[in-house]
């Protein structure tokens, strides 16, 4: 099945400025589509953009967790037919008996009342055209929780219910929506979730090979590219020596 042209048309990522978020900016960029990147650090952006080609980019400040920062962005992004929700974080591997309740508010507020509220702010537009694709980047700890995830795993099974939901009431108004959820992918993810240890992190991916943010990038790509008559809701992959969130072959 050949996939639809994306020439021209304008894509919205957050959590742009490393990781899956960068490499998504990157491939959406080779199918030609104009971009609208947010993240809090603009100097990564701007350290991104000469890989993107002859494209058009909007580079701007954008903060997730503030309603504020997501209207100023959202008012440079109206022409935007696809919406990747990307921005997102764990926290600590803390059980819930000794979490934190800053790591728990900032896992909510930035992996599921940000993504709603720029989901919000874009959607009208989308309504208006009666077309659209909205990617939100999951994670396989939404299908299956483990220990010491038990926050970060709620807010991934928020995104697929949210994802869900948005099917139901966005039907009949051309817009796609979209959950990718990823197994182990090496980026910064580790290295945020326990903040800055890189030893610790990098012990994550020992004896096996973890996804990269590119195989991830790619899947988005291939979502957001198919005939406007076809909608993958749920797009799910690890890596092949992983089968759970919990299930390894490391060498």
């Amino acid at each position: 099945m050949s996939g639809m042209s994306l020439q021209g048309t304008w894509a919205v990522v957050t959590g742009a400025s490393a990781g899956i978020g960068a490499a998504t900016a990157r491939a959406l960029a080779r199918l030609g589509c104009n971009l609208v990147l947010g993240a809090r650090r603009v100097d990564r952006l701007e350290a991104l953009r000469p890989e993107l080609g002859d494209v058009e980019v909007r580079i701007l400040s954008l903060d997730v967790t503030s309603p504020e920062s997501c209207e100023a962005f959202a008012a440079h992004a109206t022409e935007a037919e696809i919406l990747v929700n990307n921005a997102g974080l764990a926290r600590g591997v803390d059980p819930v008996a000794q979490g934190r309740e800053e790591d728990w508010r900032e896992m909510i507020e930035t992996n599921l009342v940000g993504l709603l509220r720029l989901t919000r702010l874009l959607l009208p537009r989308m309504i208006e055209r009666r077309r659209g694709t909205i990617v939100n980047v999951g994670s396989v700890a939404g299908l299956e929780a483990y220990p010491g995830g038990a926050v970060y795993c709620a807010t991934k099974a928020g995104v697929r219910s949210i994802t869900k939901a948005l099917r139901h009431e966005l039907l009949g108004t051309g817009i796609r929506v979209a959950n990718v959820e990823p197994g182990a992918v090496e980026t910064e993810f580790s290295l945020v979730r326990f903040s800055g240890d890189a030893e610790r992190a990098r012990k994550v991916y020992e004896g096996f090979t973890p996804l990269t943010a590119e195989d991830v990038a790619e899947a988005i790509a291939f979502v957001v590219s198919r005939p406007p008559h076809v909608n993958i809701e749920e797009l799910v992959l690890y890596p092949t020596a992983q089968a759970s969130t919990m299930a390894f072959h490391r060498q």
